[in-house]
């Protein structure tokens, strides 16, 4: 197996996470915060396609897909355009509402396709790149994929717990 079939197995992997997630869903329970504080899943699934597409879009040398897509202006979050949810307080997060999925799955679409664009392209030698000398050691293009869909993964297991969590809505 090629290391870019690897990436593109792997990446497509969250698309059916995200899917299973947002089968049936309703808005009451996509965002619904689970004690009133905890992360909804519009939330969740937003913040896991923002991070996964400005890191790739920083790999790949390109836009993200949120600001060159036209996404900020499209969800009309009351949040920066830079803004991924790292940090986010809880009116942050309050602000991360959607009542249709449409825009969360086109979005969620978008993203994927950079990814697989990108990771359809890399070699072996590729993933030996260093992309970050803050970090000791340097952290390489393989490091920074493999921590890409670490947190991709996570945050589509939450939003599937989150949706089997029972809930007055």
């Amino acid at each position: 197996m090629e290391t870019s079939e690897l990436l593109v197995d792997a990446f497509g992997r969250i698309d059916g996470i995200v899917s299973g997630v947002l089968d049936g869903l309703t808005s009451a329970k996509a965002n619904w915060r689970p004690g009133g504080t905890g992360n909804s899943i519009t939330w969740l699934l937003w913040h896991l396609n923002r991070a996964q597409d400005e890191q790739v879009a920083q790999l790949a040398g390109h836009a993200s897909v949120w600001s060159g897509g036209g996404y900020a202006a499209k969800f009309g979050f009351d949040l920066g355009t830079s803004d991924h949810g790292y940090g986010h307080t809880s009116a942050q997060v309050d602000a991360v509402r959607v009542d249709s999925f449409e825009l969360l799955r086109e979005y969620h679409d978008a993203v994927l396709a950079q990814s697989l664009d990108y990771v359809r392209g890399l070699s072996s030698a590729d993933l030996d790149r260093v992309v970050d000398r803050r970090w000791n050691p340097p952290v390489t293009t393989g490091v920074r994929l493999v921590s890409i869909l670490d947190d991709c993964v996570q945050h589509g297991g939450q939003a599937a717990y989150v949706k089997g969590l029972p809930h007055a809505v």
